[in-house]
């Protein structure tokens, strides 16, 4: 039998590449992959040589979504497959041949699986073409990431077998080959599309968006070789296969269509239970190619999963009338949100996830503009036929408000973790471009469930800044906002107002206090300082202006705030609007947040701003975090107008040009703990106001003062720390010449040799 399919494949593979069509598509494919590799190489050697890091070469060659060779090539193979199948079977049917074939000892078994072979092996061909670029970009990549471009490889080729097995099956039914490959473009397209079709319905949502081939090779262009797509690609082979031979049969035994039709539905059946067990999340099994295992949560994140003992059920709560985000999560895209879940389900599988659809009352100022006098049912019912929704699936307010009290979230698209022992927590989405939230914020969730985080009490009562307001100079997003990302509350910590009139509370780990106007009494200060003795973080933010009050605070640490507001001449900013740099020491010992500021050059805005400056050795540790310009800063003694009027050095008044240090982290152990303090010259540098300011000419990372310092204070417990190792493959060694010379080899060179090839061989065959 396999002696019979090879001699099929070998006939088969013969006669292709007798004829130019072969030849000429992988002409095309070569030249349109040399193309793409080409531009990739002169992109990277670019960069290097303007000093951009190019780390992550592999990756930008080969697999990312912005031009990456893989993706690229994946979006044009269904142009190229019908082309070669569109004859596979009809040419047969149309010649007569295929009586030959029925009157020879040969199955329609091996018929078919000889002639898939074939297109099997020409693939090989197609995938070589790559496979001489991946060998280039070994030559010319320092650390090339071998496995997970391998893994591209492979998926690019499963997804050729597909293609190939379906325009088998195409083309067994008709004998017109041009019907064979439009058909074939049209299954390919259905099957791009199936998994939008019927996805409001529980029961084949599943089903349906399991058979979409749409982005099935896309994990293993990403470095993920996933048992559910790799089973995906092998049963859909065997069913187009399958359905090609009951084909054959009904024609060449001219079986009853009742009975053909009900093997065709048989296997169709088959196949959707096989494709339904095999993307349970209990039975996939992963594999992840890539060097920093960019496709798996982080070790931390695993060690926090892992103590998700027992059940846990992620509710995602849907308002009709909130003003859109709730949309990500609509009836048509609830498996691709579901998919934000994949890595978390991968180590724990039994989390299930489940959409609660409703309307209540929510800030949507446009829909109250649209509809004014309509009540909130008859809004859901007009936002449900624009966006095609049954209105009959959302709960009344009443309802939803006996099974849960969403008020505090605003009624907005939001979900809520709730595991078997009764633990709950949020997770939300935020006003920035991710919207969703990261594995950070995910994680940050999950540990809130496994162990005690830290408390951040923010003293109040003295005249502090608010964390409960929404004015500029307020922190209720440095402290509380739900909607931004980098918030304390999304970022695990629990937030609480404290005052000094009595004890700090000894579950308070972390303490801040900011813009003080009024000192303390000596009950308050006695309070504070008994923090202090037992070993207390601090988090303080002092200003200027307030210079009198707070320099009484920082006196306990040795430090006082310099006299004046520190100023700077710019054409671009107001002069009492300062840059400060974060230092090497910081990033070496504070956090890795701040590394990642000097890694992409960014720096923090510091408005009304004044220096630090050692009075006293109180037995702290000293680490500079934050430091200003090396020229051209001084603190400004006379001009408090910053908008009309000029800034003067004057060094005669006491006017002092330098280096000034803006923030400060200070630490000394104190019994069996280390205490950790931050001290700033500047209130508002993580003000709401502060958090939107653009400057021209740097790029500000304010909110990273917030999670760098506080995942020091938290001992760095939280925010999550989902690092992951750098990138090896951070070097090209090639430069323009050699980009150069691999641009005309690969788009020119190899594409000639193989017409030439395909020439020669036609020549020869025509000869004989």
């Amino acid at each position: 039998m396999f002696k019979m399919i090879y001699n099929i494949a070998r006939t088969e593979l013969q006669m292709l590449f007798y004829s130019p069509v072969a030849w000429l598509i992988l002409v095309v494919f070569g030249v349109q992959a040399g193309i793409l590799f080409a531009d990739n190489i002169a992109g990277l050697v670019s960069s290097q040589e303007m000093g951009y890091s190019v780390a992550g070469a592999s990756m930008s060659i080969f697999t990312s979504p912005w031009g990456g060779i893989f993706p690229s090539i994946q979006n044009y193979l269904y142009f190229y497959i019908p082309l070669l199948t569109m004859s596979l079977v009809s040419k047969e049917l149309s010649s007569g041949s295929i009586r030959l074939l029925y009157s020879s000892p040969i199955t329609n078994f091996q018929i078919i699986v000889g002639k898939f072979l074939s297109m099997m092996i020409y693939g090989l061909f197609m995938i070589g073409i790559l496979f001489l670029i991946v060998l280039c970009s070994w030559g010319v990549v320092k650390d090339f990431d071998w496995p997970m471009v391998f893994t591209g490889l492979l998926g690019l080729y499963l997804l050729i077998c597909a293609y190939a097995a379906i325009g088998i099956f195409m083309s067994s039914l008709t004998s017109y080959q041009i019907v064979a490959a439009i058909g074939t473009f049209a299954v390919l397209m259905m099957l791009s599309m199936v998994g939008g079709w019927w996805q409001e319905y529980d029961l084949v949502r599943d089903v349906t968006y399991w058979l979409a081939m749409s982005g099935r090779s896309g994990k293993f262009i990403a470095g993920l070789i996933c048992s559910e797509d790799l089973l995906y690609f092998i049963i859909v082979v065997c069913l187009f296969l399958a359905l090609t031979i009951i084909r054959l049969n009904a024609v060449r035994q001219k079986i009853r269509f009742v009975i053909t039709l009900g093997r065709n539905l048989g296997v169709i059946l088959l196949v959707c239970v096989l494709g339904y067990i095999t993307s349970m999340p209990q039975m996939k099994v992963y594999y992840d190619a890539t060097a920093t295992k960019s496709n798996t949560l982080t070790p931390n994140s695993q060690e926090i999963v892992a103590k998700l003992d027992g059940g846990m059920t992620i509710t995602t709560y849907i308002n009709a009338l909130d003003p859109g985000a709730s949309w990500y999560a609509a009836f048509h895209f609830l498996k691709p949100d579901m998919e934000r879940f994949d890595q978390y389900l991968r180590f724990k599988p039994d989390m299930k996830l489940k959409y609660v659809y409703y309307y209540d009352t929510t800030a949507n100022p446009q829909l109250d503009r649209r509809f004014p006098n309509k009540t909130l049912r008859e809004k859901m019912i007009e936002v449900c036929k624009i966006y095609g929704m049954d209105s009959n699936r959302f709960m009344t307010p009443e309802k939803i408000r006996e099974k849960i009290d969403l008020s505090g979230e605003g009624n907005t698209f939001v979900r809520q973790i709730v595991r078997d022992n009764g633990q709950k927590a949020w997770l939300r989405i935020y006003n920035d471009m991710q919207r969703f939230p990261s594995e950070r914020e995910i994680t940050a969730a999950f540990k809130r469930m496994v162990m005690e985080l830290p408390k951040v009490g923010i003293v109040q009562g003295h005249g502090e800044r608010s964390f409960y307001g929404n004015k500029d100079r307020d922190y209720s997003a440095f402290a509380n906002d739900k909607a931004f990302r980098h918030s304390l509350l999304n970022q695990g910590f629990d937030v609480e107002e404290v005052t000094l009139d009595e004890q700090v509370p000894v579950h308070i780990n972390i303490m801040m206090i900011a813009d003080m106007r009024d000192w303390l009494s000596p009950e308050q200060e006695a309070n504070l300082q008994q923090y202090i003795d037992r070993g207390g973080n601090l988090f303080i933010l002092g200003e200027p202006k307030r210079r009198d009050v707070m320099n009484k605070l920082f006196a306990k640490f040795g430090y006082e705030m310099t006299t004046g507001v520190l100023v700077k001449q710019d054409t671009n900013l107001l002069a009492d609007v300062i840059i400060s740099y974060p230092t090497k020491e910081a990033a070496d010992s504070i956090a890795y947040d701040f590394g990642t500021m000097r890694r992409y050059k960014m720096a923090m805005s510091t408005p009304s701003v004044a220096g630090l400056e050692k009075i006293a050795d109180k037995g702290y540790k000293e680490t500079i975090m934050f430091k200003t310009d090396t020229i051209g800063v001084w603190n400004e003694l006379e001009t408090t107008d910053f908008v009309d009027d000029t800034v003067r050095l004057n060094p005669a008044i006491g006017e002092v040009e330098k280096i000034y240090t803006t923030v400060v982290a200070l630490s000394k152990k104190v019994g069996d703990r280390e205490q950790k303090i931050v001290l700033t010259g500047d209130a508002d540098c993580i003000s709401n106001g502060e958090f939107g300011r653009r400057v021209p000419t740097v790029r500000t990372s304010n909110y990273t003062l917030i999670t760098g310092s506080f995942f020091w204070l938290s001992d760095n417990e939280v925010p999550i720390d989902v690092r992951r190792p750098p990138l090896p493959d951070d070097k090209v060694y090639v430069a323009k010449t050699g980009a150069a010379v691999i641009k005309w080899s690969f788009m020119v060179i190899i594409p000639l040799l193989l017409a030439v090839a395909g020439i020669l061989i036609w020549v020869r065959r025509k000869g004989r």
